[in-house]
C-alpha cells in the first residue's frame, strides 16, 4: 500500500518488515536511516545492468552508485570470474606469489597510458589516494597541493587533499603541509610550486563531487610542463572519470601530460567487488619496489577482488563501452537539457557532461532536493555532488538499453515540468 507525504514523496509498505529498520538505525546510521525513509523507504535487493530491483517487486533505472556501475549491476563475466575464484582461492596466504593479481596488473596496465607499468592495488579509492600520497612522500615530495572542490577520499591522508571545510573541521589536525588552489587556475599553481619545496600535486580531469566540473582546455598539459620545471610529483585522480565514463579510456587522454601516478577505482570493481589501484611510473614506483613492505595491507590484491578487476577491464572491451558511453551519454545529456530549456530555465542553470558523467545543476539546492524526489517517485536513481549542492550528477552504466535511457529521458522531462508548475518564473 503507498501512502503519500506532504512533500509528494510516495513511500512504500516496508516488505523486508520494521525490524531491518530498526536494525539499520540502531547498528548502522540513525541517519542513513532517516535519509533512506525520506527517499521513499525503498530496500535495495538486486540488480543487473541499469535495473535496481526493490523489496516491493518494482525496479528503478540506475544513475546513480557514484560513478561504480559502468558495467551496470552484476554482470556475468564480472561474476563468473569473482564466483570462480571465490571457490578456487577468494584470499592470498600474503607469502607465496600469487598469480590473479599479476594477471590483473598486466590487465591494467595495457589500458592505461604509455608510461605507467606499476600497479599497487588497494580497496578503494581513498587508499588509492593514501597510496600516492606516500609515493610521493617516499619520493621526497612533502609538500601537498591540491584544488579547491577537489574530492580525493575521506581517510586521514585523503581528506587532507579534500578540500571542503564541512568534511575537515571535526578531524583537524590534518596532514601538514597542504595548499588549496582554484581549480583550472594554472597561474595559481604556478605560483603555488614557486613558494616552496618541491611538491605533490593532485588534480581531477574533471571534478565529479565537485558538480561535473571541466577545467579549460590545456590544463593538465600545462600542470605536466609545470611538474617539469618545478621537479613536482603529479597525481591524477581518474577513480571518477577512467574506464570509459567520459567516453575515453582516460579523462586525460586529450592532454600531453604522464603523471607520476594515476588512481583508478570505481569501475575497476566491475560493480562486483570493490577494488582500486595506483598506477605510477617505474620511477615513481621505486621506492616500492625496492621494499615491497613498505606500504602493504592484508586485503590489497586479494585474489577475489584481482579478479573482478581484470574481468572488468576484459567486460569493458567486450562490451564497447567506452564508445558506448560517449554515444549514449550524448544523446542523454541532449534530452535532459532540451527538457530543462523547455520548461524550467528558471530553475536550472546548466546541464553538462562528457560521456555518462552528466551534471544537472539546479540555480537553488534546494531546487536540487526536490528534483531527486521526483524522480525517485519516477523510479530513477541519480546522486548529489558532495562538494556542490547544486548539482545532480547521473552515471548511468554502458549497458543501459534504449528503453531504460528513453525512461530516464521522459522521467527527467516530467520531473522538471512538475517543479516548473510548483516554482512558477517570476512575472
Amino acid at each position: 500500500m503507498d501512502t503519500t507525504t506532504q512533500q509528494g514523496t510516495t513511500h512504500h509498505q516496508d516488505t523486508t518488515g520494521g525490524d531491518l529498520l530498526a536494525a539499520y538505525r540502531a547498528h548502522l546510521s540513525a541517519g542513513r536511516a532517516s535519509l533512506g525513509e525520506m527517499f521513499g523507504g525503498f530496500w535495495e535487493t538486486a540488480s543487473s545492468g541499469a535495473t535496481v530491483r526493490t523489496s516491493d517487486g518494482e525496479s528503478f533505472v540506475n544513475c546513480a552508485g557514484y560513478g561504480v556501475f559502468i558495467l551496470g549491476g552484476t554482470h556475468p563475466h564480472v561474476t563468473e570470474a569473482v564466483v570462480a575464484q571465490v571457490r578456487a582461492n577468494p584470499l592470498a596466504t600474503r607469502l607465496l606469489l600469487e598469480p590473479v593479481s599479476a594477471a590483473a596488473a598486466k590487465a591494467l596496465v595495457d589500458v592505461c597510458p604509455p608510461g605507467l607499468s606499476k600497479v599497487h592495488f588497494v580497496g578503494s579509492g581513498t587508499e588509492a589516494t593514501e597510496t600516492a600520497i606516500k609515493m610521493a612522500r617516499a619520493n621526497g615530495k612533502r609538500r601537498l597541493i591540491t584544488t579547491a572542490n577537489g574530492y580525493h577520499g575521506k581517510t586521514l591522508g585523503s581528506l587532507s587533499v579534500t578540500a571542503r571545510s564541512v568534511y575537515q573541521e571535526k578531524f583537524q589536525p590534518l596532514l601538514p603541509d597542504v595548499t588549496v588552489v582554484p581549480y583550472g587556475d594554472v597561474d595559481a599553481m604556478e605560483a603555488a610550486l614557486r613558494d616552496g619545496p618541491p611538491a605533490c600535486v593532485i588534480v581531477e580531469p574533471v571534478q565529479g563531487e565537485g558538480g561535473v566540473v571541466f577545467p579549460p582546455d590545456g590544463y593538465l598539459a600545462a600542470l605536466g610542463r609545470l611538474r617539469t620545471e618545478h621537479d613536482a610529483f603529479l597525481v591524477i585522480d581518474e577513480i571518477l572519470t577512467g574506464l570509459g565514463r567520459l567516453g575515453r579510456w582516460w579523462g586525460h587522454d586529450p592532454e600531453a601530460v604522464t603523471p607520476d601516478v594515476m588512481l583508478v577505482g570505481k569501475g575497476l570493481s566491475g560493480g562486483v567487488v570493490p577494488v582500486a589501484a595506483a598506477v605510477a611510473t617505474p620511477a615513481a614506483y621505486a621506492p616500492f619496489d625496492k621494499d615491497p613492505f613498505l606500504h602493504t595491507s592484508t586485503f590489497s590484491a586479494a585474489p577475489v577482488a584481482a579478479a573482478a578487476a581484470k574481468a572488468a577491464i576484459e567486460a569493458i572491451v567486450m562490451e564497447d563501452a567506452v564508445a558506448k558511453a560517449a554515444k549514449l551519454g550524448a544523446e542523454l545529456k541532449h534530452r535532459i537539457a532540451e527538457s530543462a530549456a523547455r520548461t524550467c530555465p528558471h530553475l536550472v542553470a546548466e546541464v553538462r557532461g562528457e560521456g555518462l558523467l552528466i551534471g544537472v545543476e539546479m540555480r537553488d539546492p534546494g531546487l536540487a532536493g526536490e528534483l531527486v524526489l521526483e524522480l525517485i517517485d519516477g523510479r530513477v536513481l541519480v546522486n548529489h555532488s558532495m562538494n556542490n549542492s547544486h548539482v545532480l550528477r547521473l552515471t548511468p552504466p554502458a549497458t543501459i538499453t534504449a528503453d531504460e535511457l528513453d525512461h530516464v529521458a521522459t522521467t527527467f522531462d516530467r520531473a522538471l515540468s512538475t517543479l516548473a508548475g510548483r516554482f512558477p518564473a517570476s512575472s
